[in-house]
């Protein structure tokens, strides 16, 4: 399975939210990183056909995808942010619902429903109704009824925002599990979340990916280094403004800042390991004082 994306460019008036856009993914986990606003959405929106390009287009296996209709929905599996339901069916109405809007044969249906409700945990909650389940068993059932028609292609939008870290934990071993032989796209502004199941993780700024690489080769094109530092409490804001902190811990009679910066900050400043956060803050953040990002 091969998308392309070959200048793809979305605009909204004056505002360009995917600018020229090139970039292919075949079978495996893609995780899309960005702070709010960067486009991801939008370019999640295109690859699911719910927007059309400005200019530019997409492709799935040379086959430009507004153009291959009903084809492409057929292997297309997409969770939103905000999936809508009908708050007073149950899960196990939802899904065949869903099933039936999807062109499902009864009996195919009926089987997959099952088949789904079993994989993401939600046997004990099939008789539920959706009002009644936690945010975490909704996600759940977002990703059943995304995986319902088997797809190729799983595109995932901020799949766990809103969950508590046991149930982050669970989606993305769910996620692991769904991936074998197929394409998944998953955005999120959560780096672990991406950072132990995504074969390539793409970063996303002002409608263009910037950077895409394995965590480790992301790791590596970090021009500055990582070095921890134990300083006074009435010095934070000076090293703040100065420098880019992507991490502080209070103790007692001090603070333990993260640094990143091109030397080291200060002598009893320590080298060390950098990881994805790290990676994040370096690209899309800012030091305290100047214009802010969200993180």
């Amino acid at each position: 399975m091969e998308l392309r994306m070959q200048n793809l460019t979305k605009e909204f008036g004056d505002f360009t939210a995917v600018d020229h856009l090139n970039f292919t993914m075949e079978n495996g986990v893609y995780g899309l990183l960005g702070v709010n606003g960067a486009g991801k959405t939008t370019l999640m929106k295109m690859l699911c056909t719910l927007l059309s390009p400005t200019s530019g287009e997409i492709t799935c296996n040379g086959r430009e995808i507004l153009g291959m209709g009903a084809d492409y929905r057929r292997i297309l599996g997409y969770l939103p942010q905000e999936f809508g339901f009908y708050p007073e069916f149950t899960v196990q109405d939802y899904l065949s619902y869903i099933a039936a809007l999807k062109g499902l044969r009864p009996v195919v249906a009926k089987r997959r429903v099952q088949e789904l409700i079993e994989k993401t945990g939600l046997k004990k909650a099939a008789k539920k109704k959706m009002k009644k389940l936690s945010g975490g068993m909704k996600r759940r059932a977002g990703i059943a009824q995304a995986m319902l028609n088997n797809p190729k292609i799983l595109v995932l939008d901020e799949p766990t925002a809103g969950l508590d870290p046991n149930e982050r934990i669970r989606f993305r071993n769910l996620i692991s599990e769904l991936a074998e032989d197929r394409l998944v796209l998953l955005s999120t502004h959560i780096v672990s979340d991406v950072e132990y199941i995504a074969n390539q993780i793409l970063l996303m700024r002002n409608g263009q990916i910037v950077l895409a690489g394995e965590a480790q080769e992301l790791i590596d094109s970090m021009e500055e280094g990582v070095f921890s530092l134990y300083a006074r409490k009435n010095d934070i804001s000076r090293l703040m403004k100065k420098y880019k902190v992507s991490n502080l811990k209070t103790e007692h009679d001090g603070v333990e800042l993260r640094i990143i910066a091109g030397k080291q900050p200060s002598p009893d400043a320590v080298r060390v390991d950098a990881n994805l956060e790290d990676v994040f803050l370096y690209y899309f953040g800012e030091k305290a004082g100047e214009e802010n990002v969200e993180i």
